[in-house]
């Protein structure tokens, strides 16, 4: 329990050391951290499916809505980005503003 409470209180002095700014939007630095955590945990589930270009596609996210951004290369990605955003905890609501842009046949 104690190195609970250690680790606890080194990651808030951390984070509050380095200036991590509050964004618009966001009231404390928590909320600031769990958005975080939230975008870092979709990159990660996009980076996991081979159907889906985590490099591609942006991801923020502001109290619980996750916003989706980039291009696409067909409808059917986009729908599943959509889909692995909304099963990420805490997500509250997505945003899918992904283009759908077929590969140029150069």
């Amino acid at each position: 329990m104690r190195k609970i409470l250690i680790a606890t209180l080194v990651a808030t002095s951390a984070l509050a050391t380095t200036g991590c700014a509050v964004t618009s939007g966001q009231s404390t630095v928590g909320q600031y951290v769990d958005d975080a955590t939230i975008a870092t945990r979709v990159k990660a589930r996009f980076a996991e499916d081979s159907s889906v270009s985590a490099m591609r596609i942006q991801v923020e996210a502001l109290k619980g809505t996750v916003q989706l951004a980039g291009f696409a290369t067909s409808q059917a990605e986009k729908d599943r980005a959509g889909q692995i955003a909304s099963g990420v905890p805490d997500v509250k609501e997505v945003r899918n503003n992904i283009i759908v842009r077929p590969p140029s046949k150069d």
